[in-house]
């Protein structure tokens, strides 16, 4: 793989959207959802029109379960603040949902008003778009705060996000996971985004994002891999970190991530034998791993665009990869349109790809539920056996 071409692709991308994309206010991820021929006309567009109201809304989960939802403060006594040591010991915020009762707990926000203005400051959202702290902070999320969660025991997939998003970008995902019975961690990497809320109450910005043209995303990668492993320590040792904690099935662990969360799963997976499976979403490996690095489940699962296998940056990879594993792409997808971050761009009126956001929505927790299932739970899921009618758009690369 081209590092140095990828990251240009990645650099570059970021600056396409620095305005168009961030109508959503959680970050781009890393590719572009509007051609840049056009961002100048939408960006005027939206500041000659009238104001909005925004009102996002994400899909109800589908399974049988309502998600709760916890948001948790976990501090890393033994490891500084990689990116800003003056702070002290690296602390983290990390949304967990579960599986729940229906009808009990109180709905959820998206995010703290803290963190919804970080991201409206981060991505330089113009006023005309609607879109504002407290509309953002609110948008509809079927978690319910403090839900009576089910009994039982279920498997634990941490997730991990794009860089410069914030965690709730995954939230869609995270609470079907959780509805059809997983324990989901849904970790903030602090300094690495528009900002997550610490226990202090404080919301840093992002201390990388400035130059990502001279960041060592390999470096990035192996940091966050060490965040996962220290959340899986405080999750499955001795019940402490989270209330909850006895439903977690500490012998069933899968990783998930979009974009540099999905160099974030690979990297975890090599360092951290607990994690049995794994699911990179759209993004380049940091760096690629070698044959015997990752002998467990894989999935790869990206825009049909630029992970096709004819010459792809994954081949080196595919190739690299033991056990149990697929590669699928989706035709018409973008970057972002397996994270919350296309629904909420059409929600406030915004170009999208020529997949349809919902479909994005609905291909990624299908397929992502059902590689989890088969890896963890040992359900055989025929939607993994290849093409569906149901979802022409999703191709069987191996």
């Amino acid at each position: 793989m081209n590092t140095t071409s990828n990251r240009k692709r990645r650099i570059s991308a970021v600056a396409i959207l620095g305005l168009a994309a961030s109508v959503a206010a959680t970050g781009t991820g890393l590719a572009a959802t509007t051609p840049p021929s056009t961002v100048h006309a939408t960006a005027a567009t939206a500041a000659a029109a009238p104001p909005r109201s925004f009102q996002g809304t994400l899909p109800a989960p589908t399974g049988p379960y309502a998600a709760g939802e916890d948001v948790i403060h976990l501090t890393d006594a033994s490891r500084p603040d990689p990116w800003v040591p003056s702070s002290g010991p690296r602390q983290l915020t990390v949304t967990m949902v579960y599986p729940a009762v229906p009808g009990t707990g109180t709905p959820a926000p998206y995010m703290t008003l803290a963190e919804a203005a970080g991201a409206i400051q981060h991505r330089k959202t113009p006023a005309s778009s609607g879109v504002t702290p407290q509309n953002l902070s609110s948008v509809t999320t079927h978690a319910f705060d403090g839900a009576r969660p089910q009994r039982g025991k279920y498997p634990l997939v941490v997730l991990s996000p794009g860089y410069e998003d914030p965690r709730m970008v995954l939230t869609s995902l995270a609470t079907d996971l959780a509805s059809h019975g997983y324990v989901v961690a849904l970790v903030g990497h602090t300094y690495e985004d528009s900002g997550e809320t610490l226990a202090n109450g404080q919301t840093p910005p992002c201390a990388i994002c400035d130059h990502p043209e001279t960041l060592d995303f390999d470096s990035v990668a192996a940091s966050r891999a060490l965040d996962v492993s220290f959340v899986i320590d405080q999750l499955t040792h001795g019940n402490t970190a989270w209330p909850l904690a006895h439903l977690i099935d500490k012998h069933e662990i899968g990783m998930a991530g979009h974009s540099l969360g999905g160099a974030a799963a690979a990297a975890t997976m090599i360092a951290d034998p607990r994690v049995r499976a794994g699911v990179n979403m759209d993004g380049s490996f940091h760096p690629d791993p070698m044959p015997g690095q990752i002998n467990r489940p894989f999935l790869m699962l990206g825009a049909a665009a630029s992970h096709h296998s004819a010459g792809g940056e994954w081949e080196q990879t595919w190739a690299a990869l033991g056990g149990y594993k697929k590669w699928l792409t989706v035709a018409d997808a973008d970057h972002t349109s397996f994270t919350d971050l296309d629904l909420l761009l059409e929600e406030a009126g915004f170009p999208t790809p020529p997949l349809s956001p919902e479909r994005g929505v609905v291909i990624t927790r299908e397929y992502v539920t059902a590689f989890f299932d088969q890896t963890l739970k040992g359900i055989h899921s025929p939607l993994l056996d290849g093409p569906s009618p149901n979802n022409p758009e999703v191709l069987f690369q191996y």
